[in-house]
Order: C-alpha cells, then sequence, then structure tokens
C-alpha cells in the first residue's frame, strides 16, 4: 500500500513505527515542518521524508492525518486540488467530524475516521473506524491496515467521541493502573525493576485471558477467589476504597471534557 502520513508527530510516529514493523507499505511518505524530530526513520526502505505535504499525496493512495486539529482544516484546504478519486482519506483527528471534512473537500471522496492509540507502535491499538456514505467502499482497506497493528472495530461516529476516552485516553488510565500495580510490589519487597515486570506481564496475561476466552471478567476472577482468602480480601479492600468508581467518575470526566473541546472547534 501507498501511504502518506500527514504530520508525523507522536502518533504519526507511532503509526509509522507500527507499518514498518508490520511490513505493511509498499511505500511511505512522512510528512513535518522540522524533519529532524523525524530522522530516526532515515535510511528504511521505501520511506521518504518531506516537508511537502501535496508531494506526499501526489506519491501515496492512503493519507492518513495525525495532525493538530486547529491545523487539520487549512491542511484540508491545501491539498484539496490534488485529491483524485484513488486518494483514501483517514483521519485521526480528535473531534473533527466527517461534516467538516466533507464541508471542506465535498461529499466523493472516500472518508474514513480513525481513533487508535499508542500501542500502534507495538502492533497492539485498539482502533476505532467509522465512514462517511462513500468510504464504506473502503473501510475494509482501513481494517487492513489497522488490524496488522493491532485490533479495530467499525461503529457509528456518534461513538467515536466515547471510543476516544475507551480506547485512546484508555492508554494513560491502563498506565496509571500498571504503576500503581508496581509501586505495590515494591512495598512487598520486590525491586523497582522486578516490580514493573511482574506488572506489566500480569496485565499482559489478564487482557489475554480475555481476548482467548471471550469470558466476563468476573468468571476469570471466580478461578482465582477462593473463601476467606487473600485475593477476594484484596478485591474487597479496593472496592471499599472505590477503585471501580473512581475509574468509571474517572473516564466520565474524560468524555465530558472532549465533547467541551468538541464544542469550543464548532
Amino acid at each position: 500500500m501507498k501511504i502518506a502520513i500527514i504530520g508525523t508527530g507522536n502518533l504519526g510516529k507511532s503509526i509509522a513505527k507500527g507499518l514498518i514493523i508490520n511490513n505493511a507499505i509498499t511505500s511511505l511518505y512522512l510528512t513535518k515542518r522540522n524533519l529532524e524530530s523525524i530522522s530516526e526513520f532515515e535510511g528504511y526502505k521505501n520511506v521518504f521524508l518531506t516537508t511537502q505535504n501535496t508531494e506526499a499525496i501526489q506519491q501515496s493512495d492512503i493519507l492518513i492525518f495525525a495532525v493538530q486539529p486547529a491545523h487539520f482544516e487549512n491542511i484540508l484546504k491545501e491539498i484539496k486540488p490534488h485529491l483524485t478519486n484513488k486518494h483514501v482519506l483517514i483521519s485521526t483527528i480528535t473531534g473533527f467530524s466527517i461534516r467538516r471534512i466533507e464541508d471542506v473537500i465535498g461529499m466523493d471522496t472516500f472518508i474514513i475516521r480513525a481513533m487508535p492509540n499508542t500501542a500502534i507502535a507495538v502492533g497492539k491499538s485498539m482502533t476505532c473506524l467509522c465512514s462517511n456514505e462513500l468510504g464504506k467502499e473502503r473501510i475494509k482497506i482501513a481494517e487492513a491496515i489497522f488490524n496488522r497493528l493491532g485490533h479495530s472495530m467499525t461503529i457509528p461516529e456518534a461513538q467515536m467521541q466515547a471510543a476516544t476516552v475507551v480506547c485512546a485516553s484508555g492508554i494513560a488510565f491502563w498506565m496509571r493502573l500498571i504503576r500503581a500495580t508496581t509501586q505495590a510490589a515494591i512495598q512487598l519487597g520486590f525491586d523497582a525493576k522486578e516490580a514493573q515486570e511482574l506488572a506489566m506481564f500480569t496485565c499482559d496475561g489478564a487482557a489475554n485471558l480475555l481476548i482467548a476466552n471471550g469470558n466476563h471478567p468476573e468468571e476469570e476472577i471466580d478461578k482465582v477467589t477462593t473463601p476467606k482468602g487473600c485475593t477476594i480480601e484484596g478485591l474487597n479492600e479496593m472496592e471499599h476504597k472505590g477503585l471501580s468508581s473512581s475509574l468509571i467518575h474517572g473516564m466520565v470526566a474524560s468524555f465530558n471534557k472532549i465533547n467541551v473541546i468538541k464544542k469550543e472547534q464548532l
């Protein structure tokens, strides 16, 4: 696939790394105003760095946008004359609706919104996708890309704000839980490196159990808890201190904030 990433910041770099590691490209153009910040990609076969968005677009079929929301509309106006009926536009811009994209470039373009997370750099992203009516004809292309970089799910656009909280912001939430587990392990006698290793791989194992067997989390919890045992004692203490409630309240607060941001952009 001939892919261009327009705006290779933190997310753009993560996508690029995932595409390169998983051999998902025929060619890959990366754009950035300051090429020094993406110099790590120099030397990769069929990867090209440029400051010119138009050059990247003319050489690519699939255009992945990872720019700041405030810059997106101007970039769309800049590239509009260079778009053809071969191009598939994939936007990762939070809060920028398909209708707003269509208002700039028209409805006769394949438009897809994608909400990946930074785990895309290691091929483990949970990416949510939606599209305009025409884009439904190319949604399989987006699924093919992002399934090679983790797992994807196609949802209605109305759920994209919530998906941003659960999946994109969710990386930070899970990192904080892993950090807390690490701190507890240190207090229980492990050194910092051992503690983090224990926390990371236990978290990875828990997720993969659910992925592999499709069980509800409580079914797996029941396999670990025994009457009057240490696991149920710990779980109940966490719940008394508001673990689940705090996590839910935090995610709802994040969702409310993203809706405020969206209104400010309108």
